[in-house]
């Protein structure tokens, strides 16, 4: 068996490495440091697969692996900062509890994302990496937007927040697929639509404009497909 089979575990492996050590940086500094693990962790999940390809050396054993890195670093890193979040603002002893749903949704999500072949070429559901980042920058979008960050002090506000993404991991919701087979306005606006609204809102906003990217993605999704929907029924 030659190294190059082993890179692509390799850089996995990382991704993997990058979800444990931010879960005990962010019990143990606070909520606030789990983006940058996420951060490096989706950099190594783009990685490993674009090695397994190039060096054509995919196995079922891969996406496995990636998978169950997924869940640590996409489903129970975030799960443990919207604990620490709710825990922060709730007297309640069972409500910071409720963010483990993201950490259930996720695994239910990856597990039936290698089964659903319909999921090859776009999303059906919020895919676990888009939630994680949604999560891990949620606090800096409430300190820089004065009445978000009114809204999330509110413990049943971030508690009904979190139920709805954790649900829309698993939804129905066929998401737009930014894969562009040309390049023309035309069939592509709504991808540019979201191109351009994120890259505006990381421009004005900083990091704390990705929560609002990740809203626009599911939003203009919605809307596109109604329309289509729409034009179906004419």
């Amino acid at each position: 068996m030659t190294i190059k089979k082993h890179i692509p575990n390799a850089i996995t492996s990382l991704n993997l490495l990058s979800g444990m050590i931010g879960i005990h940086f962010v019990m143990v500094n606070g909520p606030f440091y789990g983006f940058y693990f996420i951060i490096a962790a989706a950099i190594f999940d783009f990685f490993d697969g674009f090695a397994a390809r190039m060096l054509k050396v995919q196995s079922p054993i891969g996406k496995e692996l990636d998978s169950l890195a997924d869940l640590v670093t996409f489903g129970v890193l975030p799960s443990f900062i919207v604990f620490l979040l709710l825990e922060s603002v709730s007297t309640s002893d069972w409500l910071p509890y409720i963010g483990f749903a993201i950490g259930i949704q996720s695994a239910l999500r990856l597990a039936k994302f290698n089964i659903d072949e319909r999921q090859a070429d776009s999303f059906i559901g919020v895919p676990t990496p888009a939630n994680a980042l949604f999560f891990s920058t949620l606090p800096l979008l409430g300190s820089s937007v004065l009445w978000i960050g009114n809204g999330l002090e509110n413990p049943w506000v971030l508690a009904g927040v979190t139920l709805l993404f954790s649900y829309l991991l698993t939804a129905e919701l066929p998401l737009l697929a930014l894969k562009f087979k040309h390049f023309n306005w035309k069939g592509n606006q709504w991808r540019y639509l979201v191109l351009i609204i994120s890259g505006l809102s990381i421009l004005i906003l900083g990091l704390a404009g990705i929560p609002v990217a990740v809203l626009s993605y599911i939003c203009l999704s919605l809307v596109n497909n109604w329309m289509v929907g729409h034009e179906n029924k004419l």
